[in-house]
C-alpha cells in the first residue's frame, strides 16, 4: 500500500453556509505580521544576513556579515511602517491578528503595548523568522517550546493562533501536540477553517493568504503600485463577497508586513480597500481567533468516516463485496494507492473502478458472472447477498405476481443464452415492469454491446452501494 496523505479533496462542492454573526456574507481579516528584529542577522545569533521580502532587490545572504541596508529596512518596519498602519486600523475601529515573532515582540515593548491597548489579537509567528525546513523534529520542537514561553512572558498570555510561515513537514504536528493553540495558519489550501487531523487530535486550521498579501511588493511577479494592489484585494473581495451572498462561507485574508504596507506608498492602498468593503452590507471584520471560535461554535469537529485509515483486512471487509463476490477489486485499489481522496463515496468509488477497468476482459466477465439473476433461484432461496437482496426488493422483484416470475424467468435464460453472463442492472428507482422492459430492450445488443453496458452496470450499482455505507457511517463533514 501506497499513502499518499495530502487531502485533495476539502469541501469540494458541498461548501457550508456562512455562520457569520449577523448574517454576514464575507469574514475579511487583516494580519499584521511583525517580524522586525526576528529576522536572519548576526547580532540574533544567526551565521548570515536576512534576505527575505525586502526592498532590496536581489537580494542574497551575506554569511559571517551584517547586511546594514537590510537591517535598517526592518527597522523601518518597527520605528514607523508598524505605527502607519497601527493608526489606520485604530482609526477605523478594524480588528487585527498580529502574527508575532516571539523574539521580535520581546525587542518592540512600545508596538506591544500598542497592540494591547487596540486589542488587538497576538498570535505566535514562531521564535525566529527563519526557515525551518532544515531542523529536526526534536530541535522545532525545543523552538516552539521556546516561543510560547516567550510569547506568554512578553504579552501576558500564550498564543491561540500560531502562524509559522517558513515551516518544516513537522510543524502543524508540532505545534498542535502543545494543545494551546485554537486554530493554526500554516496553510493555504482553502478560504474556509477545516480540521485536520493530528497525533494529537484534530486541529482547526485557519488558512492563510500569500496572494493577497503585500509581500507581492516584494517579489518579482508581484505588484508594482499601490492601485495594483487595491485592484487585486477589491477583485479577491467582489468575488468572495458575490460566493456569500450564493450561500459559501467564506474568508478574506490580507497579509500585511510593517516594513512594506507601511510605506507611505502603499498604505493608500489599504485605506482604500477598507472604505470600499465597509461600504458594503453583510461584512464582518473579524481577527482569526474570533472567525475560529465562530466556526468552531457552528461546525465543531465531528469523526469522519476515513476508509484512508483503515489496515487493509478491514478495508477490503467493509468493501471487498461492493463488487459482487469480487474482493480482489478492493484488494488491488488498496495496494495502489491510499490517500483522502477515497473518504468520499465518489472518490472511493473512483478507486475501485479504475481497478476494475484495468481488470482483463476475463476477470471483468467474472465479476459480471458473480451477480446473482434478477428475481431468479437464488432469490427465491433467500441465498442473496444483503446488499442484491435489499436492491432486488426496492424494485419490488421479491413480490412478483406469477405471471411476472414466468417473464424474469424466461427473460433469464434467453439472455444467458445469447450473452452467457446474468442480466446487469442498478435497480434502484425502477419498477418491476421498468425492469422488464429494458430487459427486453438489451436483448437487441450484440455481445460487444451489452458486455460494454453490464460493465457500466456493474460500476453504477457500485456507487450507489457505496453511497449507502457512507451514509451509514458519516456522522459529520470534513
Amino acid at each position: 500500500m501506497v499513502y499518499y496523505p495530502r487531502d485533495m479533496t476539502g469541501f469540494g462542492r458541498h461548501v457550508p453556509a456562512p455562520p457569520w454573526p449577523d448574517d454576514a456574507k464575507l469574514a475579511v481579516q487583516f494580519v499584521v505580521n511583525y517580524e522586525e528584529g526576528g529576522e536572519r542577522c548576526l547580532l540574533h545569533g544567526d551565521s548570515e544576513s536576512e534576505a527575505f521580502l525586502s526592498e532590496i532587490v536581489g537580494a542574497a545572504p551575506w554569511p559571517g556579515q551584517r547586511h546594514w541596508n537590510m537591517e535598517s529596512i526592518y527597522e523601518y518596519g518597527a520605528r514607523t511602517g508598524f505605527w502607519r498602519l497601527f493608526d489606520l486600523f485604530t482609526a477605523q475601529n478594524i480588528p487585527v491578528t498580529v502574527f508575532g515573532v516571539a523574539t521580535a515582540l520581546a525587542r518592540a515593548p512600545e508596538q506591544v503595548a500598542a497592540m494591547k491597548q487596540a486589542g488587538w489579537e497576538i498570535a505566535s509567528h514562531g521564535l525566529k523568522w527563519i526557515d525551518y525546513k532544515d531542523y529536526t523534529p526534536a530541535e522545532e520542537r525545543a523552538e516552539i517550546v521556546q516561543a510560547i514561553r516567550m510569547h506568554e512572558a512578553v504579552v501576558g498570555t500564550p498564543p491561540s493562533g500560531w502562524y509559522t510561515g517558513r515551516c518544516s513537514e513537522n510543524t502543524v504536528d508540532l505545534v498542535a501536540e502543545q494543545g494551546i493553540c485554537t486554530y493554526q495558519a500554516d496553510s493555504y489550501a482553502d478560504d474556509l477553517p477545516y480540521y485536520q487531523d493530528t497525533p494529537s487530535g484534530p486541529q482547526l486550521m485557519v488558512p492563510y493568504t500569500l496572494d493577497a498579501n503585500d509581500m507581492r511588493f516584494a517579489t518579482p511577479q508581484g505588484f508594482n503600485s499601490g492601485q495594483q494592489f487595491f485592484d487585486y484585494l477589491k477583485d479577491t473581495f467582489d468575488v468572495l463577497y458575490a460566493e456569500g451572498i450564493a450561500g459559501k462561507a467564506r474568508i478574506m485574508n490580507i497579509g500585511l508586513h510593517c516594513r512594506l504596507a507601511g510605506r507611505p506608498g502603499r498604505l493608500q492602498a489599504v485605506q482604500s480597500f477598507i472604505d470600499y468593503a465597509a461600504q458594503k452590507t453583510g461584512v464582518w471584520f473579524a481577527s482569526r481567533l474570533s472567525i475560529a471560535e465562530c466556526w468552531q461554535a457552528a461546525y465543531p469537529y465531528q469523526p469522519v468516516y476515513r476508509p484512508s485509515q483503515m489496515a487493509k483486512e478491514d478495508f477490503v471487509s467493509a468493501f471487498g463485496s461492493v463488487f459482487e463476490h469480487s474482493p480482489w477489486v478492493a484488494e488491488q485499489a488498496y495496494d495502489t494507492e491510499i490517500s483522502p481522496a477515497i473518504d468520499t463515496a465518489t472518490g472511493l468509488h473512483s478507486a475501485l473502478c479504475r481497478q476494475f477497468r484495468l481488470a482483463s476482459p476475463e476477470q471483468r466477465l467474472a465479476v459480471l458472472n458473480a451477480h446473482p439473476d434478477l428475481a431468479g433461484k437464488l432469490a427465491k432461496a433467500k441465498q442473496l447477498t444483503n446488499a442484491s437482496t435489499i436492491e432486488q426488493a426496492s424494485a419490488g422483484l421479491d413480490l412478483l405476481t406469477e405471471a411476472q416470475q414466468l417473464a424474469f424467468t424466461k427473460l433469464n435464460e434467453a439472455y444467458k443464452r445469447k450473452f452467457a453472463f446474468p442480466f446487469i442492472i442498478a435497480v434502484k428507482g425502477l419498477s418491476a415492469s421498468e425492469i422488464e422492459s429494458i430487459f427486453e430492450q438489451r436483448l437487441g445488443n450484440t455481445k460487444e454491446q451489452e458486455f460494454a453496458e453490464a460493465c457500466q452496470q456493474v460500476e453504477k450499482i457500485a456507487r450507489l452501494r457505496l453511497i449507502d455505507l457512507f451514509a451509514q457511517n458519516v456522522t459529520g463533514n470534513k
